[in-house]
């Protein structure tokens, strides 16, 4: 795998089974360098996110992101190897797979409930397999589908700049979008929705991708305003004007509640963080990286107030004025932001006899199917079995998964059998730096380093039954993407493999 210049464009020339091929040579995710992914067989995993294309067609095979590559010619002649590009496509660097636009005569109708990925995925997967009925995506939020991720990593970010679609993309493939509508209940025998403003909307198949909602807090005062959930775009625009120049408390040490009081460092007065463990990501990634992430936020002046819970949050005269803690000390603040954990968003589906587990999460199978013919579930809302882990079931509140979900209830809509083989991929930025993980720990029992934490170079491999059940890394690509290649091949990958000082298996 190279990358080589063609005048000014950068192509990734790949030699597969000894025949070459080229492709772009940026992710279509985020524009992230591929020369520096991993390549397994005839597949190069981007380094920064995971989403993987295939080296010879360009097509995106696993996500995050939408489109596909382009491709280029590849000619050997005496010994060398040449690469042309058409010079109307030389400034193109994704590719959009052709997709069909609906037919009026086509009567039938499927129903995309929720504004994430996992829609999107589906429409346009349903479009790109010659699906002509009707098409349409029910979100509550006031924007098409939009990336979410970014809320709390850039919170003052323009709307323009954040959708996964243009506008005019929907009405070019017969895609409606309905924005500000919730869905409240379902009725599956009569095959139609109602929506919180009364109307109602009839469906042949239904694909329930609500997400879920940020878990309020419980506390007296968690009302008052300047008491923030992170949720929309509107609220992620709220927090960072309110918090200018502001005294910020955070609530929660996991992902939302770390990137929020990272990118509010530099803008708030002062921010404090109160968590319940004593380090963050305590149970997630393991003490080791928790206070490493720690001492990061605290070198931008983030305070910290762990092992920690809100007992109440104060006002005067309507105005937020401090939070109270479990050991007494009292914060002052302006602005509370609160991240402590989700709740999947399907209590409309209360009467309709779609199943959900204890955490009401919907229980779907491999296909992505629920328990109720014709309709299907994906996302974050979704419990699904995860195969990296004997099919155990599981609920994953992952941008990437919730990419290949969609996918999948698409295809199997279409009667192309097909199940979710995914393995988990996600990132947090800190300070400017990503944190990598790939694959699912829980439950391990033993954390082995490569590199130095304390540095903050470093991957972590995560132990259970004497195999590696995920990897975290920092400032260590691509190992993480070269780790979930090898997961998603079904490669056991050993803890004498982890421990062994010789990481070339890891293409590094």
């Amino acid at each position: 795998m190279k990358e080589v210049a063609v005048e000014d464009q950068k192509v990734l020339l790949v030699r597969t089974k000894g025949q070459y091929s080229a492709i772009g040579s940026r992710c279509s995710h985020y524009g992230a360098p591929l020369i520096k992914g991993t390549l397994v067989g005839e597949r190069v995993r981007c380094p920064f996110h995971g989403a993987c294309f295939n080296v010879r067609t360009g097509d995106i095979e696993d996500y995050p992101g939408l489109d596909c590559l382009p491709t280029y010619k590849v000619k050997v002649q005496d010994g060398n190897v040449y690469v042309s590009i058409d010079k109307k496509s030389m400034k193109l660097t994704k590719r959009v797979k052709e997709m069909c636009t609906v037919q009026p005569d086509v009567k039938h109708t499927v129903l995309l409930v929720g504004g994430g990925p996992a829609s999107l995925v589906c429409a346009e997967t349903l479009r790109q397999n010659c699906y002509q009925g009707r098409l349409v995506i029910v979100t509550r939020d006031s924007l098409p589908p939009f990336d979410k991720p970014k809320l709390s990593k850039a919170m003052n970010v323009e709307s323009s700049n954040i959708l996964l679609r243009p506008h005019d993309f929907y009405q070019q493939h017969g895609i409606e979008i309905w924005t500000g509508k919730e869905v409240v209940s379902v009725n599956p025998a009569e095959k139609h929705v109602k929506m919180s403003d009364g109307t109602s909307e009839r469906f042949d198949q239904l694909l329930l991708s609500t997400g879920c909602r940020a878990r309020p807090l419980g506390c007296p005062g968690s009302d008052l305003k300047g008491v923030h959930l992170l949720q929309s775009y509107e609220d992620a625009k709220e927090i960072h004007t309110t918090s200018l120049g502001q005294r910020a408390v955070v609530i929660g040490a996991s992902f939302i509640g770390m990137e929020a009081a990272s990118y509010l460092s530099d803008k708030a007065a002062s921010v404090a963080l109160v968590g319940p463990t004593k380090y963050p990501f305590e149970k997630s990634l393991g003490p080791e990286i928790g206070k490493m992430t720690k001492e990061m936020l605290e070198d931008k002046n983030i305070k910290f107030f762990m092992n920690n819970k809100v007992t109440e949050i104060r006002g005067e005269n309507g105005k937020l004025k401090e939070v109270v803690l479990s050991d007494g000390t009292v914060l002052e603040a302006d602005v509370v932001i609160a991240g402590i954990g989700v709740i999947p968003n399907s209590d409309f589906l209360a009467g309709s006899d779609v199943a959900v587990d204890s955490r009401k999460a919907i229980i779907v199978d491999k296909f992505m199917r629920t328990n109720v013919a014709d309709i299907f579930s994906a996302g974050d809302v979704a419990s699904f079995p995860l195969t990296i882990r004997g099919d155990q079931r599981v609920n994953i509140g992952h941008w990437q998964m919730s990419h290949a979900h969609g996918r999948v209830a698409a295809l199997n809509m279409l009667n192309k059998p097909t199940t979710i083989e995914s393995v988990p991929f996600f990132w947090s930025v800190l300070d400017g730096k990503s944190i990598r993980y790939a694959g699912y720990g829980e439950g391990y029992t033993e954390i082995i380093f490569k590199g130095k934490v304390e540095e903050r170079k470093f991957l972590a491999f995560y132990i259970k039954d004497e195999v590696v059940v995920a990897a975290a890394s920092l400032m260590f690509d691509p190992a993480v993407a070269h780790v979930a290649e090898l997961m998603a091949r079904g490669t056991v990958i050993t803890k004498a493999q982890a421990q062994a000082e010789d990481l070339s298996w890891l293409q590094m």
